[in-house]
């Protein structure tokens, strides 16, 4: 390779990487996911657009991607709560097993029947298109304020379902390519406990090794991230070696790390965040260079057939079946939660499978996983802000710091610096800070006005505009932000203070006490209730804020809760 190709290939890349951030701002303006813009432009640059690029080296597409998706997973590991595991576990395992089976299964025997193919083949279709991607659920739901249960369900599924539909590709590749040879119940399940202990042991195992290193280990600030990809990417490698999930487990080591307090955790999410856009962009320019469009048009009616039949069947039909035994989720939410099963570069990874393996039919494969994420990322993405409002998963806005920056103090420190710009609506305008109520182990540390630094101290008035810089830990951010923070704008023609309720009670109040003033009338049941033993008889044990039912004619609303302890209810009256 010259000089001059080595030049063109950094100049053709940068220029398609600068373009895809430039269109970014788009989406947002079109409603589009962003990863759309990338596959797009991907696919304007290839072949048959035009940049005429000639690019179908699939097995560079695959290395690629899986790097790509590798880092993606580890770092939505780092941003998912464990606390989020206890209202969304198990939930969210029988969505990414049974859930991904069910949607393979129908999904296949559509494919079967479209596509004129085998029972084995119309299945491989199914699982390629089985899950819901991880980074395209990760970026849509990113800075949204949505239901906690379903939000935490939705992306706990999205970072656990792809081992399921790897393994079941890979069983089926194997099925094809070795028809009339004999194969035991026992060796399948024998593969599946393989793939699916491997990779949750090393996950934890190895997440817990590698968090003990970076721990015990004194590096330059920098060099914590690049210590932290790393062991992810090797013990995602292990994993692979060993017959286990790599994508597992490199999701649970994220897991660890993010979980815990970890030496210089704030500067490995800097470097994550903007590796994972730049391996987001990376990996749907990718794939958009492998299409050649014009391969689409002999299978877009059978494709539109079998992408609408995932979407409005095979996926909604699987996420009830596998949500029947937990009676928390309302109708709504089973709606949205099928809604945004959404496909992306996973189904279009596993589609190289096939086509790697040098099975039959492997190009027609490849086409049908892409035709099905395109219409997958248009008609579901698109829809999103719609479908949630619907729904009645979307909270609104919480209000958040400007800006925030990890303080390493010590090692592990978990301190922060909150950075807060006062609006003229706060009732602390005027008002000296030592007559502040803040939370314990807070400081505000600098106050900045009209530009110009000031040392603050307890008789300094507070003034319109002013911006605090606070320091605390990530278990103050709620309680800071409401004291100096304005919540966002909402989009919403909701009213966002109607959303949680026209009334505000406590949660320790008798139903019996509430019956007269809202002329209900109570059984032998709940004659002796409290109103939060109500919410959790219909909503189960773990509340979150937002969670809602409709009951005596009343909507009942969860409108403030803590550690999964309700501490506000709101009462909706019929319009």
């Amino acid at each position: 390779m010259g000089q001059e190709t080595i030049n063109n290939l950094f100049f053709i890349g940068a220029t398609l990487i600068a373009i895809s951030v430039m269109l970014s701002p788009v989406s947002s303006r079109l409603g589009v996911p962003i990863l759309l813009v990338f596959l797009v432009v991907g696919m304007m640059a290839g072949v048959d657009g035009i940049g005429g690029i000639h690019f179908d080296d699939f097995s560079l597409a695959y290395i690629i991607s899986n790097l790509a998706l590798a880092i993606i997973l580890l770092d939505g590991g780092m941003r998912t709560r464990v606390a989020s595991f206890k209202v969304a576990l198990w939930p969210a395992l029988s969505l990414a097993t049974i859930g991904v089976a069910l949607t393979t299964l129908l999904t296949g025997l559509l494919a079967q029947w479209l596509f004129d193919l085998t029972l084995l083949q119309g299945l491989l279709i199914g699982a390629i298109v089985g899950s819901t991607d991880a980074a395209v659920v990760f970026s849509l739901l990113k800075g949204r304020s949505i239901n906690e249960r379903v939000g935490a369900t939705l992306e706990i599924e999205s970072g656990s379902n792809d081992p399921m539909a790897v393994f079941l590709t890979v069983t089926l590749i194997s099925l094809l390519s070795t028809l009339g040879q004999e194969h035991t119940a026992w060796m399948l399940v024998w593969n599946f406990f393989k793939h699916f202990s491997v990779g949750i042991g090393l996950g934890f195992g190895g997440g817990w090794l590698l968090w003990q290193l970076i721990n015990h280990t004194q590096l330059d600030e920098g060099l914590y991230s690049i210590l932290a990809i790393s062991g992810g990417l090797i013990i995602y490698a292990i994993s692979t070696d060993l017959g286990g999930s790599g994508i597992l487990s490199i999701y649970l080591t994220g897991l660890i790390l993010g979980n815990n307090p970890t030496r210089g955790k704030h500067a490995i999410l800097n470097v994550l965040d903007g590796m994972t856009w730049m391996s987001q962009i990376g990996m749907f320019l990718i794939l958009g260079l492998l299409l050649t469009p014009s391969s689409l048009n002999d299978i877009i009616i059978p494709g539109l057939v079998l992408a609408f039949g995932m979407i409005f069947f095979a996926r909604p039909i699987s996420v009830w079946i596998s949500l029947a035994p937990f009676k928390h989720f309302s109708k709504r939410q089973r709606w949205f939660i099928s809604w945004v099963g959404l496909r992306g570069a996973v189904p279009i990874i596993l589609a190289v499978f096939p086509m790697m393996a040098g099975l039959p039919n492997a190009q027609l494969y490849f086409n049908i996983a892409f035709f099905v994420v395109l219409v997958s990322l248009i008609v579901q993405g698109t829809s999103l802000n719609f479908a949630s409002k619907l729904a009645k998963v979307e909270l609104p806005p919480k209000p958040e710091p400007i800006s925030r920056a990890g303080v390493e103090i010590y090692p592990k420190s978990e301190w922060e610096i909150f950075v807060y710009k006062l609006g003229p609506q706060k009732w602390c305008i005027g008002e000296p800070l030592k007559k502040l109520e803040m939370p314990d182990e807070t400081r505000v540390i600098a106050l900045f006005r009209e530009n110009s630094l000031l040392h603050p101290k307890g008789s300094t008035e507070l003034e319109v505009d002013d911006t605090l810089c606070v320091l605390g830990m990530p278990k103050h951010l709620n309680l800071l932000s409401e004291l100096f923070s304005q919540p966002p704008e909402s989009k919403s023609s909701q009213d966002p203070t109607r959303f949680l309720g026209d009334f505000f009670i406590d949660p320790e109040i008798k139903l019996a006490d509430l019956a007269p003033l809202y002329a209900f009338e109570l059984d032998e049941e709940n004659i002796n209730w409290r109103v939060h033993e109500l919410i959790t008889s219909i909503v189960g044990d773990s509340p979150v804020k937002g969670d809602q039912f409709k009951w005596k004619s009343l909507r009942w609303i969860v409108a403030e809760a803590e550690d999964h302890q309700i501490k506000s209810v709101g009462i909706q009256l019929p319009k």
